[in-house]
């Protein structure tokens, strides 16, 4: 059985933004991958709300920066086959970063930390799949609207710089703004149907990935 880390915010944690909670565990995308893959893999979901590529965030009581925390996990899950990679609206945030060229980085970070991670036992680092998150959009939710001023625009240029990144690093890469749209109740994330619609799409791509 083959094993996959999703890493990634809140996106792949599920967030709600109807209900102000947490969508139904079925209803997240690495649950509907690891539905659709059935016994041919093991999904392993990690997803935390507000985590960047590799930005500090001190707002927060959790570590957030994507890059800090990653080698923990790919050490906590080793072995692992596959990481699926799905960061960056968080970045967009101009207090945070605010730029998509900086997010690129940031990304081309975490590829570089996966395919280099020392891993037990001599074992091959694991495939990577960049995942590009849908664009934000406008909304009336004053809070978000403020806390991504500007991040609309540069959303919009992150799928381009995601599959350079794909391209230099020979991994895989996906567009999720192309099976998805961000909720208009905060302009950043998903409703149930949209999160599950992430999870069906990539099940096709990561069998390929990983001939099962």
């Amino acid at each position: 059985m083959k094993t996959i880390l999703c890493y990634g915010d809140s996106l792949t944690w599920g967030y709600d933004a109807q209900r102000l909670g947490r969508h139904a565990y079925e209803d997240r995308w690495p649950s509907i991958l690891q539905s659709e893959l059935g016994t041919a893999a093991r999904v392993i979901p990690e997803g935390l709300n507000g985590r960047t590529t590799a930005y500090d965030d001190h707002l927060a009581d959790a570590d957030r920066n994507g890059v800090r925390t990653l080698p923990t996990l790919l050490a906590t899950h080793e072995p692992l086959d596959l990481v699926i990679i799905l960061l960056g609206t968080n970045d967009l945030k101009p207090f945070i970063c605010g730029d998509a060229i900086g997010i690129r980085y940031g990304m081309e970070r975490l590829v570089q930390l996966t395919r280099n991670h020392v891993y037990s036992f001599d074992a091959p680092p694991p495939a990577v799949l960049v995942v590009s998150p849908p664009l934000i959009r406008e909304t009336e939710n004053a809070d978000f609207a403020a806390m991504f001023d500007g991040g609309i625009s540069e959303s919009k240029k992150l799928a381009g710089l995601y599959s350079q990144i794909a391209e230099q690093y020979q991994c895989g890469f996906f567009d999720a703004g192309t099976v998805a749209k961000t909720t208009p109740l905060d302009g950043i994330h998903l409703d149930a149907e949209n999160t599950r619609a992430i999870g069906k799409a990539l099940a096709p791509i990561v069998r390929n990935i990983l001939n099962v």
